[in-house]
């Protein structure tokens, strides 16, 4: 039973072949003596006026070529504390939209409030000083203005009380510092904009000058890819060019901002960086393509119209003598209301073209 159900499927598939054969040997001619192979000769329809012919142009076409690369800001910014304390609690993560002033994260601030009472205590009492000072200035000079105290005892007095102005002075800055260092343990975000990546968590020991955070502005976005150092030198600043952004689903026309000159020694490419316009939905880290014609082709055009399909096969009508002959094509790229002809035609043939359906 198994084996009358393969010879059955062996069959089938034998047939379908052969009909496919039969199919491909009509189209070629193989019925008829009187034309050439790859050509079948046909009759006009009756009704010519829904019928219009076209030349096969040749033209150069650009050689489209896409290279990959990755929405970046032109404002970055690395959130970082200014001084060394444990990070207590982050309030953001990679994605998340903040505005400028929004709390980024929060340092351990006890050992600043411990200098902090310290200072407002030094300050205090510098300040408890001046008093005194200032209180035996007034009474030598009162004494002195009656003769009841020296020279001497009058210019101590008034340097002591500048002593201890200054010293209060002294006392005051030390404490707005504090403070100063006190506003620096909440780290906030210098403008609106999207966090980038996280690169640390609570616990971790804050240092100066490494970041707990990135971030971008969501405005001045730029395309940066890498492109190949032969294409890349037909690019200049201020040259408009096709971004084209798969998460939009849409095409942008940007503009060269920045060509590095140095060529990665690794990759042979250079860092292109095209400026985009402002777009819903345009986010730093979305990917990207550059869009570019590094070289150029010889091609055969002819309108979209000509081509009809006959199962998986391209035919096109050609005017040959004056008679249509049918004619297998393989088609390429489309270009607006043409296609490109990679087989089957000549530079200067006319074809048919079909203007609407013949009964």
């Amino acid at each position: 039973m198994t084996q009358l159900k393969n010879n059955k499927k062996l069959f089938g598939i034998l047939a379908s072949v052969a009909g496919l054969v039969l199919l491909l040997i009509f189209m070629e001619g193989g019925f008829n003596d009187k034309v050439e192979p790859g050509q079948t000769q046909q009759l006009l329809p009756s009704n010519q006026s829904k019928y219009l012919t076209a030349i096969v142009e040749q033209k150069q076409l650009d050689d489209m070529l896409a290279w990959p690369g990755t929405v970046h800001s032109k404002t970055v910014a690395n959130i970082a504390p200014k001084m060394t304390a444990r990070i207590i609690e982050i309030k953001v993560n990679a994605g998340d939209k903040v505005k400028k002033g929004d709390l980024i994260a929060k340092l351990d601030e006890r050992d600043i409030h411990a200098q902090e009472h310290a200072a407002q205590a030094g300050l205090a009492g510098a300040m408890a000083q001046v008093e005194r000072t200032k209180a035996d200035e007034q009474r030598i000079k009162s004494l002195y203005s009656k003769e009841a105290a020296t020279r001497q005892s009058y210019d101590v007095v008034v340097a002591a009380a500048k002593q201890a102005q200054a010293a209060a002075n002294q006392a005051a800055s030390a404490a707005n510092e504090v403070k100063t260092h006190l506003d620096d343990t909440s780290l906030r975000a210098p403008f609106d904009g999207i966090v980038t990546k996280r690169l640390q968590e609570p616990g971790d020991m804050g240092l100066p000058g490494v970041p707990v955070i990135t971030m971008q502005t969501t405005q001045g976005l730029r395309l940066e890819t890498a492109v190949p150092a032969n294409c890349a030198s037909r690019y200049q600043t201020g040259l408009d060019v096709n971004v084209r952004i798969d998460t939009l689903g849409q095409k942008l026309a940007g503009q060269i901002d920045e060509i590095t000159p140095e060529i990665d020694p690794q990759t042979r490419t250079q860092l292109i960086k095209v400026a985009l316009p402002a777009t819903d939905g345009l986010q730093p880290g979305q990917y990207g393509w550059l869009e570019q014609a590094c070289s150029q082709h010889d091609a055969l055009l002819i309108p979209s119209s000509a081509v009809q399909h006959i199962g998986q096969l391209e035919v096109v009508r050609v005017l040959v003598d004056g008679k249509p002959v049918m004619r297998h094509v393989r088609i390429g790229k489309t270009y607006a209301d043409q296609v490109e002809v990679l087989s089957g035609l000549h530079a200067g043939e006319t074809v048919l073209i079909s203007t609407g359906e013949v009964k």
